[in-house]
C-alpha cells in the first residue's frame, strides 16, 4: 500500500510541475505568437535559395543565442541545411528536433496573403506547414534552459532541411546520419486534424514516368501504318488502376499525361506521371516490380518505366507506439487528450523511422490548410504544444 501511495505522490508532483511549466508557455504566448509572425514573414521557397539561407540565418542566430552551435551543410542549388547541436548534463544520445525551412509558396505571396492574426488564428503562408513547428522548437528550448539554469538537461540536434517539400534529395543523409546517432527523433511537422493528433504512421511516396513509344503516321493517309502511343497509354492507365488495393493502404494516380504533336498525325510518344503510395515496406518492392514487368497491349509499341519510391512508408512499429504512449501519458497530465493518425503524405520523420529509430511525426502547429490560401493555425494550442515537445525531450 506504501508503494502504491508514494506512485500516486510521485504523479500528483509531477502532475503540478507539468501545470506550472504550461502556464510558463501560457505567459509567453504572445512571444510564440511573434517568432512565428517573424519566421512566416520572411519568405522561403523551395526554389529560391537566397530565400531560403536568409531564413536559415535568422535562425541560426536565434539558435545559437539559446546556446547552440550552428553550422550549415551547403547546397548550390537548394538554401542550406541548417543543424544546430546543444550539449546537455548527461551523458545521453541527444534527441533529433527535425524540420524544413522551405514552403510551397512563390516569393511574393506575402503580399496577396499577409500574415495577420484573427479570429484566435495566426494565418500567413507556412504558417501551419511548417513555421510554427520551428517556433516551438525555438520556445521549448528556452524554456528548458531556464528551467535548468542555462544548461539543457540532455544533448539536443536540431536539422531544418531546405528542400523537404521538394524530395528531400539533398537532405536525405544527412537527415539518416543525425537519426543514427540519436536517442529518439521529434518531427514538428504540423499536426493532424482539429484536434491536433500526432502522425505515428505515414504512407511511402513513389513517382514513375511511363514512357509509351508507337510510331508516327499521318492520320489521314497512312492511318493503318501508324501505332499510336496514346492509345496504349491509355490501355496502360485503365489497367493500372488493378494495382490499387486500397485495403492494404497501395494507392497509384496517373497524375499527368503528355503526348501527340498535331491533330493529323499519329502519336509516336505518349507519357504519364505516377503517384504511388504504400502503407507497408514490403509493398513499395512488389509495386516497382509489378511496374518494372508492365507489357504493352500492342507489341508494335516500346514501355519504358523509370522513377522509384524516394520515401519508405513510416511505419508503426513498437518503437513508434511507446514514443507515442509517453507523450500521451504527458498530455493527459496537461488534461489534455493527445489522439495519434495514420495519414497519406510523407516528411522527412519516414527516412528516420524506416532505419528503425523511433520517431515521432506531428508534433507542430494545430491548424488547416497546408499549402492552401487559408493556411492558419490556432494560437491557444501553442502553449501546449510547447510543454509536450519540452517534457519530450527530458523523458525519452
Amino acid at each position: 500500500m506504501l508503494k502504491k501511495a508514494s506512485r500516486t505522490t510521485d504523479e500528483a508532483a509531477s502532475e503540478i510541475n507539468l501545470a506550472k511549466r504550461l502556464r510558463y508557455f501560457e505567459e509567453r504566448s504572445d512571444a510564440m505568437v511573434q517568432t512565428v509572425r517573424q519566421l512566416v514573414e520572411t519568405e522561403s521557397p523551395s526554389d529560391n535559395k537566397d530565400a531560403v539561407d536568409q531564413l536559415g540565418t535568422l535562425l541560426a542566430g536565434r539558435f545559437e543565442a539559446l546556446g547552440g552551435h550552428a553550422k550549415f551543410h551547403r547546397t548550390p542549388n537548394f538554401g542550406d541545411h541548417l543543424q544546430v547541436d546543444f550539449a546537455g548534463t548527461r551523458k545521453v544520445k541527444p534527441v533529433l528536433l527535425l524540420g524544413h525551412l522551405d514552403t510551397v509558396y512563390p516569393l511574393g505571396t506575402l503580399a496577396n496573403m499577409p500574415c495577420r492574426v484573427a479570429e484566435g488564428r495566426l494565418w500567413g503562408p507556412g504558417a501551419f506547414d511548417m513555421k510554427s513547428g520551428i517556433a516551438l522548437m525555438l520556445h521549448a528550448i528556452e524554456a528548458l534552459r531556464a528551467w535548468h539554469e542555462d544548461v539543457l538537461p540532455r544533448p539536443l540536434t536540431v536539422l531544418l532541411v531546405s528542400d523537404e517539400e521538394v524530395g528531400s534529395d539533398t537532405s536525405r543523409l544527412i537527415t539518416e546520419n543525425l537519426a543514427i546517432k540519436s536517442a529518439a527523433v521529434l518531427v514538428l511537422e504540423p499536426s493532424h486534424g482539429p484536434k491536433g493528433a500526432v502522425k505515428t504512421a505515414r504512407k511511402g511516396i513513389g513517382e514513375y514516368v511511363l514512357k509509351v513509344t508507337g510510331k508516327a503516321g499521318h492520320s489521314g493517309l497512312d492511318f493503318e501504318k501508324g501505332q499510336s502511343a496514346i492509345l496504349e497509354l491509355a490501355r496502360q492507365t485503365v489497367s493500372l488502376q488493378k494495382l490499387i488495393d486500397l485495403k492494404r493502404g497501395l494507392t497509384l494516380n496517373v497524375g499527368t499525361v503528355q503526348g501527340g504533336t498535331r491533330v493529323n498525325v499519329i502519336p509516336a510518344e505518349a507519357t504519364a506521371v505516377l503517384d504511388v503510395r504504400v502503407a507497408r515496406k514490403q509493398d513499395a518492392a512488389g509495386i516497382d516490380r509489378k511496374l518494372r514487368s508492365l507489357k504493352p497491349f500492342n507489341r508494335k509499341c516500346k514501355l519504358e518505366i523509370s522513377g522509384g519510391m524516394n520515401r519508405p512508408p513510416m511505419e508503426r512499429t513498437p518503437s513508434v507506439a511507446a514514443l507515442y504512449k509517453k507523450a500521451v501519458e504527458i498530455a493527459k497530465q496537461l488534461n489534455w487528450k493527445l489522439e495519434e493518425a495514420a495519414v497519406g503524405g510523407g516528411s522527412d520523420g519516414n527516412f528516420t523511422a524506416a532505419l528503425g529509430i523511433p520517431t515521432l511525426d506531428g508534433l507542430g502547429g494545430v491548424g488547416e490548410g497546408a499549402h492552401a490560401t487559408h493556411e492558419s493555425i490556432l494560437i491557444f494550442e501553442l502553449p501546449k504544444r510547447a510543454a509536450l515537445l519540452a517534457e519530450l525531450i527530458t523523458s525519452v
